[in-house]
């Protein structure tokens, strides 16, 4: 079974998330639907595979370029296109509210991954500007419009950065925003990059005990497996390089 990240913009993205290395590189353009489902293709016809899950999480905010992004779920989903069951089919997004009430309208039923990395409005504005326009209340309003809609549950991306967001405080918080909710954490070591020095990875004991505390608090957390780091290709790493 093989899984396909794709890139949603011609490098850079404009959402300035602090952790992330395609924010540093310069936004070019959107790609369109087909530039977006060729990359599928391309890759299955250089490598000789055959993918049977995309997520939608790479260069670029797969909500701000919502109409070429549904419009590629359409055609991998149709059977006379692709043909992969929109159960294999992740869309991930940084927040924003506006194009998830519209993505739960749209009866598809594709994964949705938040990024969220902190349940404090404060803490999650410097780490994502986009809190700023849509903080963390209208967030999860949109996400619980989002779980009644669709009846799928929502994972939840937690980046995890030393001495930033980590502590077992961190956890408790969490675990209050998200109880009763129809969801998944899915924690992430946060990765190294060059323009974001402060923010470096947890001990693991730090990891496992975030992870258990939302455990026993009735959250159901994993740890995500970490792959691409020795090629800086790893979540949150990906740009262009000038060689």
């Amino acid at each position: 079974m093989e899984e396909l990240f794709v890139c949603l913009h011609r490098f850079g993205c404009k959402m300035g998330c602090k952790f992330c290395a395609s924010s540093y590189t310069e936004f070019a353009r959107n790609l369109s639907s087909g530039e977006i489902v060729e990359q599928l293709l391309a890759i299955e016809r250089d490598e000789e595979i055959k993918v049977s899950n995309v997520v939608f999480m790479g260069i670029g905010e797969p909500l701000d370029n919502y109409d070429n992004v549904m419009n590629s779920v359409k055609i991998l989903n149709n059977q006379r296109g692709i043909n992969i069951g929109a159960r294999h089919i992740s869309i991930s997004t940084s927040g924003i509210v506006p194009r998830i009430y519209s993505l739960a309208d749209e009866n598809i039923q594709c994964t949705l991954s938040i990024s969220l990395h902190s349940s404090n409005d404060k803490v999650r504005s410097e780490m994502m500007p986009v809190n700023k326009v849509y903080p963390i209340k209208e967030l999860m309003e949109s996400c619980k419009y989002y779980i009644q809609k669709t009846n799928r549950r929502i994972s939840f991306e937690y980046a995890l950065a030393k001495d930033s967001n980590n502590n077992l405080r961190d956890a408790e918080e969490l675990a209050k925003l998200l109880k009763g909710m129809l969801c998944h954490v899915n924690l992430i070591p946060i990765n190294r990059i060059e323009e974001e020095a402060r923010m470096i990875r947890p001990s693991n004991e730090s990891i496992m005990q975030f992870r258990d505390h939302l455990n026993k608090r009735g959250i159901v957390a994993t740890i995500r497996r970490e792959l691409g780091g020795d090629i800086d290709a790893a979540c949150g790493q990906l740009r262009r390089k000038h060689l």
